[in-house]
């Protein structure tokens, strides 16, 4: 008897661990994608399987010629030594990008033997992918504001990311990973540092002007005037060292090439405009109302979304103030809600949308979603529309038409959601 006792005990004990070790791996597999804590945590496990789904996209998915060999004959001018702007020209016409572009484009020239080897430009990109994730994910658990099983949706929702990454080499995802970058440093209020990263975004792709206004009423709030001036000196001395040698050649001709705002867009690449006419989309006025539609939402967000902040920073008028003590300052969740709307605006009122424009903001959806007040289902549901809409090829007035209403959905959530803005910072 005393032996079937022992045998008894030693299986109810085995039992029992079994089951503690059952329930606390099935804890910890919830943690790991319910918990903004354990974000770390499966993202690098993601990261890993990117790393891996990207190398496999390169060998096994056909490369699409679309702007590489342009890109390759603009930046060939420069190394053959012309530092006039407007002589700087590809099949696809005259080169459009400020001067970190040309930086950029030119040492991957010669890592790729002037521009030639496609595979080894390719392998590059995915390792542009895998710091952009990174870089996204750093912020995402820095506001802890979304449940990491979010990323798992990311990655596997993504092949129109993956292709404008890999597929594509287009210019902006490099310009979005510099700019992620940035937010990193002001998250960490490395704000000089941060200004010259973010300047350098610029000086890629002028789409990053579309933080710019979130970007000023977060240096003011958190900075001051006087500081304030001094960063955005900053971006600007950035700008200036970047483009001296085209400066020094043709300054005016530069800047009209570089920042050309008046570009015309071809309808025929258009996502978020098929649902009108051709002549409608070309027509001067139709873009002026977009534009005054773009600055007017801004203001009310200004306005009625921010203007907490905003009122205690005018409350101090006095430049000699001593900011460090007064000024109101904004948690890591409220910046990079400020960051993303502003951006998120931009991309709703925009005269058009390409298809390689889908990274200028694929990336905060799930952090503007989770801003909204509605249900995690509502939020993938719109997340999943508008991934359809992207993946619509060609556009369509359906695709379109989706696109608008989703987007409007999100504007109106985030305008009825809390106030981005604290006068004190909070743990969120």
């Amino acid at each position: 008897m005393p032996a079937l006792q022992k045998r008894k005990q030693k299986k109810l004990s085995l039992f029992s661990k079994l089951k503690t070790n059952i329930e606390y791996l099935w804890d910890f597999a919830f943690k790991l994608l319910t918990d903004p804590a354990y974000t770390w945590k499966l993202c690098c496990l993601l990261i890993i399987g990117e790393i891996i789904l990207n190398i496999l996209v390169v060998h096994f998915v056909k490369y699409t010629e679309i702007d590489w060999v342009a890109y390759m004959q603009e930046v060939e001018g420069f190394i053959n030594g012309t530092r006039d702007y407007t002589e700087l020209k590809g099949d696809t016409g005259p080169l459009v990008y400020p001067a970190a572009f040309v930086y950029i484009y030119s040492a991957l020239y010669y890592l790729t033997s002037q521009g030639t080897n496609i595979k080894v430009a390719q392998y590059i990109f995915c390792l542009f992918y895998v710091i952009n994730l990174a870089l996204v994910v750093r912020i995402y658990e820095k506001t802890r504001q979304c449940p990491p099983y979010v990323f798992i949706f990311m990655c596997m929702t993504s092949y129109r990311i993956h292709s404008i990454f890999v597929l594509r080499l287009f210019n902006d995802p490099v310009a979005m990973m510099i700019f992620y970058a940035s937010v990193n440093l002001f998250l960490s209020k490395q704000w000089s540092i941060g200004c010259i990263f973010y300047s350098l975004a610029v000086g890629v792709k002028m789409n990053i002007f579309l933080f710019a206004p979130a970007l000023l009423v977060i240096l003011l709030i958190e900075n001051g005037i006087l500081k304030t001036i001094g960063h955005l000196f900053v971006c600007l001395l950035t700008q200036i060292v970047i483009a001296i040698p085209f400066l020094l050649e043709n300054s005016v001709g530069y800047v009209k090439k570089s920042f050309e705002f008046s570009r015309q867009f071809f309808y025929i690449w258009t996502v978020n405009w098929r649902l009108v006419p051709e002549e409608i989309f070309l027509n001067k006025q139709f873009q002026l109302c977009l534009l005054l539609l773009h600055l007017s939402i801004l203001v009310l967000f200004a306005i009625f979304k921010w203007r907490n902040g905003i009122k205690q920073l005018f409350s101090l008028i006095n430049p000699f103030t001593n900011w460090e003590a007064n000024l109101p300052k904004i948690s890591p969740t409220k910046m990079v809600q400020i960051l993303f709307v502003s951006n998120f605006i931009g991309m709703c009122f925009s005269r058009s949308l390409h298809y390689q424009f889908y990274v200028w903001y694929y990336h905060t959806l799930p952090f503007l979603l989770w801003n909204i007040k509605i249900h995690s289902t509502a939020r993938l549901l719109i997340f999943g529309l508008i991934e359809l809409s992207w993946n619509t090829y060609p556009s369509t007035v359906f695709s379109s038409s989706l696109l608008h209403v989703m987007h409007l959905l999100m504007l109106i959530g985030l305008f009825l959601s809390p106030d981005e803005i604290n006068s004190k910072s909070k743990k969120t």
